[in-house]
């Protein structure tokens, strides 16, 4: 749907880059991470203090001024000076969000699933450090420079689309670096020019057997990349929960596991974007059912489930259809695509938890049906009636 050019729609993109700090500034780098997240802490723990002593929570301007402004003029908080005031001003604020997630959990105000308070923050894990406009800077040189840390040499693989607003440095828990910057863009910016086939459109049935069934019957098989590295993780969480807490080994055995975790997580996204750029390559418009995927990560098949990564498959193809300008359309996740035949409209399909064996099935009315392509056409002639009749944003 066009928008007047007063009132394009506009979503904040993240782009992620290797980055590659000289021995001095990976200790500037973890004396960064150790403030925000010392600063992130106490800010925690002051609050906690005011809850349980009864009194009103202290406001962010208040806590900017204890925990930064006059804690750096205490022997105990000194060395917060020798980083820069940027990222412990923005862990602030990032607390302040979280309680007000939380808050608005509570009450009600806040849609989505419940959320807990904010909890404090670990020296094991990823650490971040979050720098707006005054504490970074583009290099003509290619080189990234972060204020009291230096120019950092990016892994640069590809443009960045408009000037950033903000950038993150993140330390996973293997040691690598990455530059995350935030980009304000446009729905529609990435538009891709329209295809004239009017077979260009397809519904997505999406399942743990095969991860998605496409038009005309194509199949894509779930990876399961988890369960390939399953057996590899075990073994190493049996030897690191043998190694003595605090020895150098037991550091050893956590990488180890970090290193699998890791290497999972990239080969999943990085198939997940593949899967999604070729889908939004080739067709025009797209139909998906309105999943549940909290619901069905509750029961037997939890495991498999988070495996396939289907809601972030679904939202990521969604951003990216409104990115280039694609039709998307999510369907009712009550209509029943799996029992209706598309050959004469009747419930006859497979029924209940026994039902979810039956791949193949025929209807009384003499048609025969493969399960997962019969949903697809159901859930494309569905999503095909509601842009129809205006029931579904475009």
């Amino acid at each position: 749907m066009p928008y007047p050019p007063d009132m394009v729609p506009v979503v904040h993109l993240r782009y992620s880059f290797r980055v590659y700090p000289t021995g001095p500034q990976r200790q500037s780098l973890a004396r960064t991470f150790g403030c925000v997240r010392t600063v992130y802490n106490d800010a925690v723990a002051a609050r906690r203090a005011a809850y349980e002593a009864g009194a009103k929570y202290p406001s962010a301007v208040a806590l900017a001024k204890s925990l930064i402004t006059d804690a750096k003029r205490t022997p105990d908080r000194a060395w917060l000076g020798a980083v820069s005031a940027v990222p412990l001003q923005q862990v602030l604020r990032h607390c302040d969000r979280a309680y007000r997630n939380f808050f608005g959990s509570l009450s009600g105000k806040r849609q989505g699933a419940r959320v807990g308070p904010p909890r404090f923050k670990r020296r094991s894990g990823t650490q971040t450090a979050e720098y707006t406009r005054r504490g970074f800077r583009l290099k003509a040189n290619g080189r990234l420079y972060i204020a009291k840390v230096g120019d950092l040499k990016v892994a640069w693989s590809r443009e960045l689309p408009a000037e950033p607003s903000s950038v993150t440095i993140v330390k996973t828990p293997t040691g690598k670096y990455y530059a995350s910057f935030v980009v304000a863009a446009c729905d529609g910016a990435d538009l891709a020019e329209p295809l004239t086939d009017p077979d260009a459109e397809t519904g997505i049935d999406l399942g743990l057997k095969s991860f998605a069934v496409l038009r005309g019957g194509q199949t894509i098989d779930s990876p399961k990349f988890f369960r390939q590295m399953e057996r590899k993780l075990k073994k190493a969480q049996r030897a690191l929960s043998r190694k003595q807490k605090g020895s150098k080994n037991r550091a050893k055995a956590r990488l180890k596991v970090a290193k699998i975790c890791e290497k999972t997580r990239n080969r999943r996204d990085d198939w997940l974007n593949q899967q999604v750029a070729a889908i939004i390559g080739e067709n025009q418009a797209v139909y998906v059912e309105d999943l549940n995927v909290r619901g069905l990560s509750r029961g037997r098949s939890a495991k498999s489930v988070h495996d396939a990564a289907l809601g972030m498959f679904l939202n990521r193809l969604e951003s990216k259809a409104n990115r280039a300008g694609r039709t998307f359309v999510k369907v009712d996740r009550f209509f029943p695509s799996t029992q209706l035949c598309s050959a004469c409209g009747a419930l006859t399909g497979p029924k209940g938890l026994g039902g979810l064996r039956v791949r193949e099935w025929a209807c009384e009315c003499g048609a025969e049906h493969d399960r997962d392509a019969n949903a697809e056409l159901n859930i494309r002639r569905e999503g095909k009636r509601l842009v129809a009749a205006g029931h579904a944003d475009t």
